[in-house]
């Protein structure tokens, strides 16, 4: 499974001029660094709501831009019943952020239909 989904993904790049898509790449990239640090902050302090908060925010930001696998992991950390280690969460986000970003940053490259 690709880290993005291609057809939100997709769209973005090909709708909006290219400067307009890296421009939010880059802010995506920006809030994700802001966003990771906050749930990790909130891990090692053992703060359940800013741990939810973080985790909501972080969704809502993977969502708007197609990065599925990012969506879904802070999915389970925003969810109250997920049994979920916290520590485990906070590093699987780490690694699907910087996974949808590599992905991203490869279709900021070479955008649909640019052939």
């Amino acid at each position: 499974m690709s880290a993005i989904d291609p057809e939100i993904a997709g769209q973005l790049a090909s709708d909006l001029p290219r400067e307009d898509f890296v421009r939010i790449l880059r802010t995506f990239e920006d809030d994700l660094g802001r966003l990771a640090r906050m749930l990790e902050a909130a891990v090692a302090a053992g703060d359940q709501d800013g741990y939810r908060r973080a985790a909501h925010s972080l969704a809502g930001a993977a969502a708007a831009v197609g990065a599925r696998r990012l969506e879904q992991v802070a999915r389970v950390a925003m969810d109250h019943r997920s049994n979920a280690d916290p520590r485990a969460l906070a590093v699987q986000v780490r690694h699907e952020a910087g996974a949808a970003l590599a992905e991203l940053s490869a279709l900021a490259a070479d955008p649909p239909g640019s052939h």
